[in-house]
């Protein structure tokens, strides 16, 4: 039986050649912004949500612009179950803050690699492979 991936947005929020990664409360595994596209949703409307709830940045869906996707295998799910994740770059001067389910932020390069699991692992590779982080 092969599982449906698990459909997901996130957002780049690139500064200074670093991507902003959150951490969650008890995990020490670096994420991106994000989570799963509700019904009705469009990928670019959860990735909005998703930065408001997770890290209280207020971002313009229409400003978002997608950078990519990534698939791979989805961190803590059973062996074979992907996720799908779109990945929008964010442009704000407004300070990133921990909230929700958040518990710190964090300004990261692909020398961080190993702190995140493998969908983050692959969007900072292709952050890299864009010029945008080192």
């Amino acid at each position: 039986m092969t599982l449906a991936p698990l459909l997901v947005s996130a957002v780049a929020v690139v500064r200074d050649r670093r991507v902003l990664m959150v951490t969650s409360r008890g995990r020490d595994v670096y994420y991106m912004p994000g989570g799963k596209v509700d019904p009705g949703e469009t990928a670019a409307e959860a990735a909005a949500r998703e930065a408001e709830e997770e890290v209280a940045l207020a971002l313009d869906v229409d400003a978002l612009a997608e950078l990519f996707e990534v698939r791979t295998q989805a961190h803590g799910e059973p062996d074979g179950r992907q996720v799908q994740m779109r990945v929008f770059r964010a442009e704000t001067d407004a300070e990133p803050a921990p909230s929700g389910e958040v518990d710190a932020v964090h300004w990261v390069t692909t020398a961080d690699a190993d702190r995140c699991p493998p969908a983050g692992h692959a969007v900072l590779e292709r952050l890299a492979a864009l010029d945008l982080i080192d």
